[in-house]
């Protein structure tokens, strides 16, 4: 069964409680079994033992709750939920035909229900490192839904801005994720790659080599990220990358 049936097929609470393990609980029809150390607050530390499965799936299976549920509520933060919104969630989110309906019963569950964000953002929150690659990848994810009516207004900015919070990530991490999403004209690639102008050569390369470690898409699966994300990863890699080239051709047009 795919991470997707899963979440609607009965396994989604199988090892966390919490409002994600309530909200897929009650798509599923059934109890949801509350494991003490997956309850909001929780902070374990991320496993470093391949073997460590059943965490792991918890984990992505969590992980993808919380992109379904942040992003159905993002979607309704202006007022408005905008079909090209919805369609950026399904466009950025590998979900296989068969099981778009259940993704979307979800999605409606969530954007319906009156409960806020922060909940389950906190949740999400304790399943991770504060500032983990993980999360940022999930916030790059609302930017993209964000940005599918070609326009991020106040609201949403704010929203993305509170869950960054909730996330761990201060204002100048906000500052650079929020960069990397306006696009190769406007954004500043030293912001996206988080150094400054005075830095040197040698410390802007080692810079750039860290956070292409900590955002390679294998570096991300194996600490709970879901493969069917992949996507999304690759393209923050390659916003990482053209940044990179970006500051290069910067540095020597400047020395030339």
């Amino acid at each position: 069964m795919s991470i997707w049936g899963k979440i609607v097929g009965g396994a989604a609470g199988f090892a966390f409680g919490g409002p994600i393990g309530a909200l897929a609980g009650a798509l599923a029809g059934h109890a949801v079994d509350v494991v003490a150390e997956s309850a909001m607050g929780a902070t374990p530390a991320e496993p470093d033992q391949a073997g460590d499965t059943d965490r792991q799936a918890t984990k992505r299976i969590a992980f993808t709750i919380a992109v379904i549920v942040l992003g159905a509520k993002l979607a309704k933060a202006d007022g408005v939920v905008e079909r090209a919104e919805v369609a950026a969630f399904k466009d950025v989110f590998r979900i296989p035909p068969d099981e778009m309906r259940n993704v979307g019963r979800l999605f409606d569950r969530a954007r319906g229900e009156s409960a806020g964000f922060e909940p389950y953002a906190r949740q999400i929150a304790g399943m991770f490192h504060r500032r983990s690659k993980v999360l940022e990848e999930l916030l790059d994810g609302l930017f993209h839904i964000a940005k599918a009516d070609g326009v991020v207004n106040e609201n949403e900015l704010e929203y993305l801005r509170r869950v960054a919070e909730l996330f761990g990530f201060d204002e100048d991490d906000f500052a650079r994720i929020r960069t990397a999403h306006l696009g190769p004209d406007e954004a500043d690639p030293y912001r996206v790659l988080g150094v400054t102008r005075e830095m040197s050569d040698a410390a802007i390369k080692a810079a750039y080599r860290k956070l292409v470690r900590e955002c390679h898409p294998d570096k991300l699966i194996a600490k709970g990220m879901p493969k069917e994300f992949i996507d999304l990863a690759n393209d923050k890699l390659a916003a990482i990358n053209g940044a990179h080239e970006r500051v290069v051709k910067d540095r020597a047009r400047r020395r030339a």
